[in-house]
């Protein structure tokens, strides 16, 4: 089981434990399937509903753990317009229509297991009535509005190069001043350059640059093996081809991965970080790669830049020169669906070349 999955699968088993037993039935039907992370998710999306239940009255139990199947078979319509109308309105902090739609989805998964799929001693559905099946779930994020949302947002053409040199030497001298961040950035920027360089250059997930094992290198061939999002084989990873200068920046990284963060032999990552007070490197976290990656992209000047925008970054590019059958195997899309983002992002930048041209 890769890295992060062995985390999210730790997470996991430390909350499903305090949901009802109907739920607990549930991931354990799912998990065969979908990955901990996901299911992860779903168990976050049931402790709000759980806890609205509760706080409106709608179910006297006194935990999470006590909501009952029957306490659910007796919803009525106007309650689920109501927890709808909770989610989209409440004060702190509200969720966007692509969030709803997703925990309506989670809940109408449960509710489709506990009437369709579960059943009791006398071979009865558990749930003899579902209420979730009455909602209509909207189809929120059409590849052309994701692609809309994304422009001006993403690095294009040579922003690419040049948020890489920016992480290599720019941004060292925007905070000459802070001697503390000017020595963290000197100790790091050529590791968080090459993160940089290899997302730019290859499309990788941030899970699946935090799971790298320096052994999962191929240098010669320009090749990756990574845990691909959605693949459940625990015993195969995908060959990811990366781009020549990658290979220039992970050559330079490696030759300090040992020395400069005292990593042991038994370490296999290929991302190592030292914290404060440890003595010995170990493998960078998801959080950690995200925050870097946003710390250097506000003093770039583009605060909306994330992990993830660097991967749309990539793949932007990466169409302008290949079809979308070869985007979506690079990018280890499940359909060519999702990579139709790219097809609307690139016609406007074919567009506005073919104006610049013109001038």
């Amino acid at each position: 089981m890769n890295v992060q999955k062995v985390v999210d699968r730790k997470k996991l088993d430390e909350r499903v434990v305090h949901m009802p037993w109907f739920v607990q039935q549930f991931i354990d039907y799912k998990l065969p399937d979908l990955s901990p992370s996901t299911l992860l998710e779903y168990i976050r999306d049931y402790e709000q509903f759980f806890g609205w239940l509760r706080a409106e009255g709608l179910s006297v139990a006194e935990h999470n753990a006590g909501v009952t199947l029957l306490e659910l078979e007796t919803l009525r319509m106007e309650s689920v317009v109501g927890y709808r109308l909770h989610l989209t309105t409440r004060t702190e902090g509200t969720n966007s229509k692509i969030t709803v739609s997703r925990k309506m989805s989670s809940l109408r998964s449960l509710f489709h297991y506990l009437s369709q799929i579960a059943e009791d001693e006398d071979f009865y559905p558990l749930l003899k009535r579902n209420i979730m099946a009455k909602v209509e779930i909207k189809r929120i994020h059409k590849p052309k509005d994701t692609a809309a949302k994304l422009k001006g947002k993403i690095l294009e053409e040579d922003e690419l190069i040049e948020f890489i040199s920016y992480i290599a030497e720019g941004y060292g001298h925007d905070i000459e001043n802070n001697k503390q961040a000017l020595y963290a950035h000197e100790h790091n920027k050529e590791r968080d350059a090459c993160i940089a360089s290899l997302i730019l250059n290859s499309g990788l997930r941030v899970s699946e640059v935090v799971n790298l094992n320096v052994n999962d290198l191929d240098l010669n061939n320009k090749l990756l093996y990574v845990y691909r999002k959605g693949n459940n084989d625990e015993t195969f990873k995908t060959p990811v081809y990366f781009r020549e200068q990658s290979k220039d920046d992970l050559v330079h990284y490696l030759t300090l991965r040992e020395t400069r963060y005292r990593t042991p032999k038994r370490e296999k990552a290929l991302f190592v970080a030292l914290p404060n007070g440890q003595t010995e490197g170990k493998r960078m976290t998801k959080r950690a790669i995200q925050a870097m990656i946003i710390k250097y992209a506000k003093r770039f000047g583009k605060p909306y830049l994330t992990v993830h925008k660097l991967r749309h970054s990539f793949a932007t590019d990466y169409y302008l020169q290949n079809d979308i059958y070869k985007t979506k195997e690079q990018l280890g899309h499940a359909s060519t669906e999702t990579t139709e983002v790219y097809a609307h992002l690139t016609d406007k930048t074919m567009s506005e070349a073919i104006e610049r041209r013109a001038e």
